[in-house]
């Protein structure tokens, strides 16, 4: 497993690495405007590393996310539009671990779900 970004600012952290055909990747703490250079630099990573290492799948683990304000959000927006974007054989899928007791998770991954129901996935657990 190789690690392909970390990310920590005030009360937000996240990482992704590479293992085999997909990158695992998690975020914790609080998505607010100052975690936004983070979120975004993160995503631009993996999705950059997927690109390079042709990778099946993203996992994302949202398990311990407390919050993530509306523009963080605007971020995987982006980043799925990016990924529609490239020629079907090169698109990854994206998977989401959400947790149930979170209720603006359920709300939210659903709205992206939505946007991309052939990419994206969300999967509860706690």
């Amino acid at each position: 497993m190789s690690e392909v970004a970390s990310v920590s600012v005030e009360d937000f952290e996240g990482a992704a690495r590479h293992d085999g055909t997909m990158i695992n990747a998690w975020l914790r703490g609080t998505a607010d405007y100052a975690a936004l250079d983070a979120i975004d630099m993160l995503l631009s990573r993996i999705h950059v590393e997927a690109n390079r290492l042709g990778v099946k799948e993203a996992v994302v683990d949202l398990r311990q996310l407390e919050f993530m304000n509306s523009s963080c959000f605007k971020s995987f927006v982006s980043w799925i539009n990016d990924i529609q974007g490239l020629e079907q054989e090169r698109r990854y899928k994206i998977k989401f671990l959400a947790n149930p007791k979170l209720h603006w998770q359920r709300r939210s991954l659903t709205s992206l779900r939505c946007f991309a129901v052939d990419l994206v996935s969300v999967t509860e657990s706690q």
